[in-house]
């Protein structure tokens, strides 16, 4: 199964949760809301879950195996990466942008 596409659908600045991602897998399956967490020095991957009545969490999707959950945590926090250099550049641009006009 490959990784055809990585969409970060949310930038978060404050607080553990840092991005909601979409993955799209061989153009024919999405998983949506994976949550990028930085917790203990580290980000880290969430996978979608729902509440049980007694209160915790069953993940609806997950990786089977140890392989395919760091090929996937890897291709989502590079993509994660580049979105935040895309974010950066984008505040910068618009910073240069007022100072022009001032």
């Amino acid at each position: 199964m490959e990784i055809s596409d990585i969409k970060i659908r949310k930038i978060f600045d404050e607080g553990a949760l840092k991005a909601i991602v979409s993955i799209t897998f061989d153009n024919e399956l999405a998983v949506h809301d994976v949550k990028i967490i930085f917790a203990k020095d580290r980000l880290f991957l969430i996978m979608p879950s729902r509440k049980n009545a007694d209160g915790t969490y069953k993940d609806i999707v997950h990786p089977i195996n140890s392989d395919f959950r760091r090929r996937l945590e890897s291709a989502i926090l590079a993509s994660y990466q580049e979105a935040l250099e895309a974010q950066e550049a984008q505040n910068e641009a618009r910073v240069d942008a007022v100072e022009e006009e001032i």
